[in-house]
């Protein structure tokens, strides 16, 4: 099969609340904050933006599409094994991952020191390089639900290519 050269791109967002009695885990990594997350699944923004944005580029819907918060067997699953399948689907329709960029909205905790670990721990789980991964960080300076650490959001842009195959 021989699929024609192509480029798509894809974007995602994400938002999920903050609370007590609860780990934070963003880009697959355990920072240390007293607060986190609530949602179905480990709620890790960036890797449910990264997530559409992956589905995106292939054309195939959304996160909530194939891992709704309505089936208990996505009850508490980390977001890296949703990560893994949405990256076979790309994979499937003959795609592969030129670059992501992504932005993590946080009032705290501070990203900055996490950055590298997260761009590692996302480009070993969909096989590319780390320098293909970037990820920034920015607050709300104190306005909205961010700024008053009432929630994290996420969103990630991404270049995908056609791979040829002969």
């Amino acid at each position: 099969m021989k699929t024609e050269p192509g480029i798509k791109i894809g974007s995602g967002y994400d938002v999920h609340r903050l609370v007590k009695g609860r780990k934070l885990i963003l880009g697959g990594v355990d920072i240390d904050f007293e607060m986190g997350l609530e949602g179905h699944s480990d709620a890790d923004v960036l890797i449910h933006a990264i997530c559409d944005a992956l589905l995106g580029a292939v054309g195939l819907g959304d996160i909530g599409e194939h891992f709704p918060d309505t089936d208990p067997r996505y009850k508490g699953i980390s977001s890296m094994v949703l990560l893994d399948h949405c990256r076979l689907l790309m994979e499937q329709h003959h795609y592969r991952i030129g670059n992501i960029d992504c932005i993590v909205f946080a009032q705290a905790p501070k990203i900055s020191p996490y950055k590298m670990q997260m761009q590692k721990t996302i480009a070993s789980r969909l096989g590319i390089d780390p320098d293909r991964v970037n990820i920034k960080a920015t607050t709300t300076e104190g306005l909205g639900f961010i700024g008053n650490l009432e929630g994290i959001a996420a969103q990630c842009s991404l270049l995908a290519y056609a791979a040829v195959e002969q």
